[in-house]
């Protein structure tokens, strides 16, 4: 005898319970913080006035000299005095 068939019976499903996953979509933002500054250069020029008063002074030193011949030089011997000069 041939095999009976009986239609397909259906279970109730089994669901098993949801797995989570989660995806992050992250956005970047830059916020721009600004702090200003300003440098003010200050240039200062002094003059210093110097006034001089200059003076000038001299000094004069005068020597004079003189030779006087009191007599006459010594020659013992006649020295040959001839023979030098300037006595």
């Amino acid at each position: 005898m041939p095999a009976q068939t009986s239609p397909t019976q259906y279970a109730s499903p089994q669901v098993s319970p949801s797995r989570q996953y989660v995806q992050r979509n992250i956005t970047n933002t830059v916020v721009p913080h600004i702090h200003p500054s300003h440098l003010t250069t200050v240039n200062q020029h002094y003059i210093n006035n110097q006034h001089y008063f200059p003076h000038t002074e001299s000094v004069i030193n005068e020597c004079f000299e003189t030779n006087t011949m009191c007599g006459t030089p010594f020659r013992p011997n006649g020295c040959g005095c001839s023979k030098r000069r300037g006595w």
